[in-house]
């Protein structure tokens, strides 16, 4: 979901050193905690989570404040929206339904095996790692941890290192709520990165690039651990020659400059029908003027998050108009933009081409390329060719052509009419396929993401099973004729 995350390079041996002490050492303290009482009671884990709920509510000003100096600037609204809202709305759902969630499911059972009954018993996996994102600090890190401790699981936090103000924060937070041999927070660098994914979990959940979600697969291997890969790509948007411009230009140019584009659902790129591109590519820049009057000192527009990042996206930039991309800048008032205070102004990209970098890489800004098509069909081929998304836009008040459109192209999740919005709706899975992702989480998805579902079987006091048993003979063969009918 973000273009990088801890690790920076392939894991190779695991790293001595005080952090990887303290590392291993928390980690051994949860796995104990975990032996000496391994299932949680649903009054335990629900108090934990209506603590998580208080301590969010009681520190929401702290949270704004942290992300605001980790970015040099966020908005205050986008982090209420997207962090504590969110937040707040996934563990108010799961507490409203952790008690149907933890109750033994009963399944059939067929004539063979009657009358003795089935169920499957959902348990706590053990201890649950999280490694969270800078461009979501909180949400990424507490949405997970939710679930797990809903499933009843401990949990071990490895939050980006790009955003410290957000950890110690979110670090206050957790304390709040848990007590530390229930939730804990490690920090560090790339080594640490390294060695927390080579930790024996009972599950690991990464949210981040591509990239790096192939390093922690390949170190969570070592172990057998089984993991979710919460990853990104190029998440495409099309818009339908019908659908009115003007309504899909607000919808975008939200979606794409919500935290100025730092975002792993965000449009990524936008396919529209040739007739109406020009007049999409305006009413974009329009709706970015309204939203957005000025630039440099609007607290409403946000920063990307560090030099690092800055510079990636100019050389993006650099590289598309050097290949013959035309590049619209939506700057209002004309301002200059201080590269010491790391925003760039929304820009279009039109003409552009597969050789760009920015057609190839996930962007995670705010640019935004523009791409024709002439049928739907050359649109959903379009898609086809490349990645299979997080998730995909498509604008249209047909809804044979969008059940048409959804059908024949595969992505983690679509919006119809609408962009981000849904990654909040609590009841629906979140997750991406193929190198957007693996398995999912969010409401009860997240509970049976971080739960073991044993089946057991229980045999009835009076029942038939010696008619099984050997010597074999004309009793037996009388069964099966009847059985195998």
């Amino acid at each position: 979901m973000t273009q990088a995350t801890s690790h920076e390079r392939t894991p190779e041996a695991a790293p001595s050193g005080p952090h990887a002490i303290d590392l291993r050492e928390t980690f051994e303290r949860l796995r104990a905690a975990t032996r000496a009482h391994p299932s949680p009671s649903y009054e335990e884990r629900m108090e934990g989570l209506g603590r998580l709920a208080d301590a969010v509510l009681a520190r929401q000003g702290e949270m704004v404040a942290a992300v605001r100096r980790d970015f040099g600037n966020r908005s205050e609204y986008e982090t209420k929206l997207a962090e504590i809202l969110v937040a707040l709305d996934g563990i108010k759902f799961v507490r409203q339904h952790l008690k149907a969630w933890m109750r033994p499911e009963r399944r059939h059972v067929s004539l063979t095996y009657q009358p003795g009954r089935a169920y499957v018993l959902r348990q706590p996996l053990g201890v649950v790692g999280v490694i969270s994102p800078w461009n979501y600090p909180f949400q990424l890190a507490l949405a997970p941890t939710a679930a797990a401790v809903a499933a009843g699981n401990r949990v071990l936090i490895k939050p980006s290192e790009y955003t410290p103000e957000s950890t110690e924060t979110l670090k206050r937070i957790l304390a709040d709520a848990f007590d530390r041999d229930t939730v804990s927070v490690v920090t560090g660098g790339p080594e640490v990165g390294e060695a927390f994914s080579r930790l024996p979990f009972d599950h690991l959940l990464y949210t981040g690039s591509t990239e790096v979600g192939r390093l922690v697969m390949r170190a969570a291997a070592e172990n057998l651990v089984p993991v979710t890969l919460e990853l990104g790509g190029k998440s495409p948007t099309i818009v339908h020659a019908d659908y009115p411009v003007e309504r899909a230009a607000e919808r975008i140019a939200w979606g794409k400059c919500m935290n100025a584009g730092q975002t792993c659902i965000a449009p990524d790129y936008v396919l529209v029908h040739e007739s109406k591109a020009r007049a999409l590519t305006d009413a974009i820049g329009a709706t970015v003027r309204r939203y957005y009057p000025t630039l440099a000192q609007n607290p409403d527009y946000t920063a990307v998050v560090n030099a690092r990042h800055y510079e990636r996206l100019g050389r993006l930039l650099v590289d598309a108009v050097a290949k013959g991309a035309r590049k619209l800048e939506i700057n209002p008032a004309n301002e200059t933009l201080p590269k010491e205070g790391r925003k760039i102004a929304p820009t279009l990209l039109t003409d552009v081409s597969d050789g760009m970098r920015v057609m190839q890489e996930e962007i995670f800004g705010p640019l935004l390329p523009i791409v024709t098509y002439r049928t739907l069909d050359d649109a959903i081929a379009y898609v086809n060719a490349r990645p299979r998304p997080l998730a995909l836009y498509y604008f249209d008040h047909d809804s044979r052509r969008a059940r048409r459109l959804l059908e024949r192209t595969v992505s983690g999740g679509a919006c119809i009419n609408e962009t981000l919005l849904q990654f909040g709706v609590e009841d629906m899975p979140f997750g991406g396929v193929g190198p957007s992702g693996m398995g999912a989480y969010h409401g009860k998805k997240g509970f049976l993401t971080f739960s073991h579902e044993k089946a057991v079987f229980r045999q009835a006091r009076w029942n038939a099973t010696w008619l099984l048993a050997p010597p074999y003979g004309a009793r037996i063969t009388k069964l099966f004729g009847l059985l195998l009918r």
